[in-house]
């Protein structure tokens, strides 16, 4: 339109022409962006659903966690997890945008929303990035990262899109120039647009955070109802089987829920009360020697329907064995000196009925239970009575060793054999005695030590603290000296009879 001689009436058509080409343009663009406005609403009005729904997936696996720790106590490690690097990296976008909404007098107004100086100037310094913008960049990579740890192996589609929409990898133009992620994205656009994405970047996080949710419990559902949950079981056709007999029986799949809640259970015409985590317990009289039936019915509910399960099965009684079980409860010795607990039954005889007797062997509280502090000698021998129901006596007999209680090991500061510690240390360190490897749980005090410096007489100590005078030499020692403690002598609280060992020698090397 320009160019050559032109009439002041066509220059005036020409600016006319101008001026509604560019009042078009305006409209346009306002247009545009109150566009953006409305879908950015829309898009926050679908973010604060999506935040109702994972809060809601939360909790109910909380519940789920509450009623099945053991089967639902990972999946809810991993959930806070993401859900932690959801919420940081979507408090860090909706400060990213009220920043920018504070830069206008009216957030409601989108088509006065067409500045784009805000993250111009906070995102960019020339033609770098600044250090907003890094950090930005930075918030991103920390949460698509870390989401993928958290999922490990597996989820490659849940991972595939993640890495698709948070990558921050430069960009070419459909022109074929390269630009950063950052600058492709947000640099010279409309504060509108700007908001727009920054919401739709909200929005993914919440999509990814429900399907990753969806996924992990949709895993360990599938895990849950795999085969490899099942065990065999093998049902006999009776419980006990004579010598010369064929085994015979059957192989089934059974699987066992512990949250399973029974409505009704009735066994031989008795109504059980005893259900524990998702088991009947069973207790009742045997009865006669023999084959015995266990007949009765477990219902459970099923949506509205009660479902009745058939109980069919059956057992032997058998007489009463004639032989003892009798067994230390921590080794295959006694120690003199110690409590010994040991348990002593007759199989098929009651506690009651059962009289065991050996020097030194004391009846204690429980069933079965004694206690065996043996005297001198190398062994001790248990005889064992038990009284049948028709008043008949069996007996057995056990011989075990009598050992002594081994030699204690010398500590400096808690710390046995060769230590470096300073002289200070030395001076204030408690030297005791220690039974390490060993089965009982025994308070050992130190009465009396000796303690070596080169170059220094050897100082007796009595107790376990170093004295004046072994200070004293302690003092003279150098950096590197071998000190020696020896001949350290202990003693059994409350039972000093009983004389130890004296304990292995503590050497120390003096470390300044």
């Amino acid at each position: 339109m320009a160019g050559g001689k032109l009439s002041p009436r066509q220059k005036m058509i020409n600016l006319m022409y101008l001026v509604f080409i560019a009042m078009m343009a305006l409209n346009m663009s306002k247009e545009v962006l109150s566009a953006f406005g409305l879908m950015n609403e829309r898009i926050s009005d679908s973010n604060a659903s999506a935040t109702v729904r994972n809060a809601a997936f939360m909790q109910g696996l909380a519940d789920k966690v509450e009623e099945q720790p053991a089967k639902y106590q990972p999946i809810k490690a991993k959930a806070d997890q993401i859900d932690k690097l959801s919420n940081e990296f979507n408090t860090y976008l909706e400060g990213l945008k009220t920043g920018m909404l504070k830069s206008v007098k009216d957030p409601t107004k989108y088509e006065e929303m067409d500045r784009t100086d805000h993250l111009d100037e906070k995102l960019f310094v020339g033609d770098n990035m600044s250090k907003e913008g890094q950090e930005f960049i930075n918030k991103i990579k920390t949460y698509r990262e870390g989401v993928i740890q958290v999922l490990g192996e597996g989820n490659q589609d849940i991972q595939a899109d993640i890495i698709k929409k948070f990558a921050t990898d430069d960009v070419k133009t459909s022109e074929g120039i390269t630009k950063g992620w950052l600058t492709y994205h947000f640099e010279g656009f409309p504060m509108v647009a700007s908001l727009t994405k920054l919401t739709q970047m909200q929005a993914d996080v919440k999509t990814i955070e429900s399907e990753v949710l969806s996924s992990m419990l949709a895993g360990e559902q599938v895990k849950q109802l795999s085969m490899r949950n099942y065990s065999a079981i093998v049902i006999p056709e009776k419980t006990a089987f004579f010598s010369g007999e064929n085994f015979k029986g059957k192989v089934v799949l059974g699987r066992f829920d512990n949250t399973l809640n029974f409505e009704n259970v009735v066994i031989n015409g008795n109504k059980l009360e005893n259900i524990q985590a998702g088991q009947v317990v069973l207790d009742f009289p045997a009865g006669a020697v023999g084959e015995r039936e266990i007949k009765g019915t477990l219902q459970f509910k099923e949506g509205n329907e009660i479902v009745d399960i058939p109980i069919v099965s059956k057992y032997a009684v058998v007489p009463k064995p004639n032989s003892a079980t009798i067994s230390a409860d921590k080794m295959n010795v006694v120690y003199r000196g110690v409590p010994n607990p040991m348990t002593i039954s007759f199989a098929g005889v009651s506690d009651n009925n059962v009289d065991a007797s050996a020097p030194g062997l004391v009846k204690g509280s429980g069933a079965g239970k004694y206690t065996m502090n043996p005297g001198a000698g190398k062994e001790v021998t248990i005889n064992v009575t038990g009284t049948l129901p028709d008043g008949s006596k069996v007996s057995d007999r056990s011989t075990f060793r009598i050992k002594d209680i081994p030699k204690p090991s010398g500590t400096i500061a808690g710390q046995p054999d060769n230590v470096s510690l300073p002289k200070a240390n030395v001076e204030i360190a408690t030297v005791d005695a220690k039974l390490f490897d060993f089965d009982f749980d025994l308070d050992i005090s130190v009465t009396s030590f000796k303690i070596k410096v080169p170059g220094q007489p050897t100082v007796t100590v009595n107790g376990n603290k170093m004295n004046d005078q072994a200070k004293n030499a302690l003092r003279k020692a150098s950096r590197g000296d071998a000190v020696q403690i020896f001949e350290i002598k202990s003693q059994i609280k409350g039972n000093t009879s009983i004389k130890l060992l004296p304990a292995s020698p503590v050497f120390i090397e003096i470390s300044n």
